[in-house]
């Protein structure tokens, strides 16, 4: 392992080209900037930004996006002040919170494990929160609300079901992803089993919410969202200096001072909640937690959890990917889950040739 010396102000390299700067401010707190990392931060959340703004505008009736922005400020006319504000912009919320919140998941379930396939489409979190909403909407006929409760539900009790399986004093990398993926085998079976037990609307319906969709999202998905993010996200950050020791193992993370199960549990529901309330706001939208980790990781050349380079992959990516669903397929609009699902798939075919030729699996 390498390490650097810091000196405060001053450049540094680690590693072969590894820029970073240490800053400290009068009251002693310090702080380790990796340059690299900031600038690929700063670049996604402009990506997004300028993403969220052309989706915006994009419609029936499009929108340039200097009116756009003139509107998001209080300046637009009333009918683009409807269109924007009621319309599109909380559809563009909700992707974004959704696409933060699968890609911070992501990242934790990624760390914890230290296995670039655990990740919640993997470990099956998806499936339990489809079990969930099933079993509202094919059982008990719930509404729009009950099905979003049941989706909640269902994610929670999958993954404290993995959880719980996975122990042996402590829960470690492969085995939690080996027991995810026989959860998620038996809870896809029974999603299949209440899919042959429902009528025929009770299933279109199931089968649209199951791809994964922001059509109709509304600020009722908005507010949830932020709130939990408000919460989970400072919490995870907070915890972040742990989650990079625990990636060099559980005893060297003793060693360094940090309460390893503690910190892995706290993490792990943290996950499992942005994972669960994302996937109930949005459907199962699918490999957007597995590929957003890696593709930050692989922008940023850092070692460790990446967490904010992957919370804003996956919001920029969710929102690109909800873009191309409706424009890229000409008069066909697509849910937003279909699009995210063929490029994860390749990206995770790609992800498995590579591990195999590494000799990882």
């Amino acid at each position: 392992m390498k390490t650097a010396l810091k000196t405060p102000g001053a450049t540094e390299a680690t590693g072969a080209n590894r820029a970073t700067r240490a800053l400290r401010t009068a009251g002693g707190f310090s702080l380790r900037l990796d340059v690299r990392a900031f600038t690929v931060v700063v670049l996604l959340l402009a990506a997004a930004f300028t993403a969220s703004v052309v989706l915006i505008g994009t419609g029936d009736f499009p929108i340039p996006a200097g009116d756009v922005l003139k509107t998001l400020v209080g300046d637009g006319s009333p009918g683009q002040e409807f269109i924007v504000n009621e319309l599109r912009l909380p559809r563009v919320l909700v992707g974004l919170l959704v696409g933060a919140s699968l890609g911070l998941g992501g990242a934790l379930f990624q760390s914890v494990s230290r296995n670039p396939l655990g990740s919640p489409d993997v470990l099956g979190l998806g499936q339990g929160a489809t079990a969930g909403a099933l079993v509202v909407i094919v059982l008990l006929s719930g509404d729009a609300n009950e099905v979003t409760v049941g989706a909640l539900v269902g994610g929670l009790v999958t993954g404290l079901a993995i959880y719980l399986l996975s122990w042996r004093q402590g829960v470690h990398g492969y085995r939690l992803v080996l027991v995810g993926i026989g959860v998620s085998a038996v809870v896809t079976a029974v999603n299949g089993y209440l899919l042959t037990k429902s009528d025929l609307v009770d299933a279109a319906r199931a089968v649209v919410w199951m791809t994964g969709s922001l059509d109709g999202r509304g600020w009722e998905q908005v507010w949830p969202l932020l709130a939990l993010c408000a919460v989970l996200v400072p919490l995870v950050l907070a915890n972040a200096r742990g989650l990079r020791m625990m990636e060099m193992g559980d005893d060297v993370a003793n060693a360094l001072g940090v309460r390893v199960e503690r910190v892995r549990l706290l993490l792990l529901v943290a996950a499992v909640l942005l994972t669960a309330t994302a996937t109930a706001a949005a459907g199962p939208v699918s490999f957007v937690a597995l590929t957003a980790p890696q593709l930050a990781r692989r922008l940023t050349r850092s070692p460790g959890p990446n967490l904010v380079p992957s919370l804003c992959m996956g919001a920029t990516l969710l929102v690109t990917a909800d873009w191309a669903s409706q424009r890229a397929f000409g008069a066909d609009q697509l849910p937003v889950g279909v699009v995210t699902g063929v490029l994860g798939g390749v990206y995770l075919l790609w992800l498995l040739v590579t591990e195999r030729r590494a000799g990882r699996i």
